[in-house]
């Protein structure tokens, strides 16, 4: 039996899905407040509201999904990726 390794398989937030295709847009990886402006600009677009706390739902993203999103150099930075062979 295989198992599914695909992180795309399982429900994931539509935030996450946000952040991820803002990543993937940008190279595979950018700065946090690079990637909150653009979620939010894809937000407005969209006719959505913007929260007053994006900023801090989309760190808890990062942080929540760590088998989509890393720290390519290491914790403590502000820049996030996709992991290797997410897309």
């Amino acid at each position: 039996m295989t198992q599914n390794t695909n992180p795309w398989a399982t429900q994931i937030d539509p935030l996450a899905q946000d952040v991820a295709a803002v990543l993937k847009r940008m190279g595979g990886s950018a700065h946090q407040k690079d990637v909150v402006q653009c979620v939010a600009a894809m937000k407005r677009q969209r006719g959505e509201t913007v929260a007053q706390d994006l900023t801090n739902r989309i760190v808890e993203v990062f942080e929540r999904y760590r088998d989509l999103f890393f720290r390519p150099f290491g914790e403590g930075s502000m820049r996030w990726a996709l992991q290797p062979g997410v897309a």
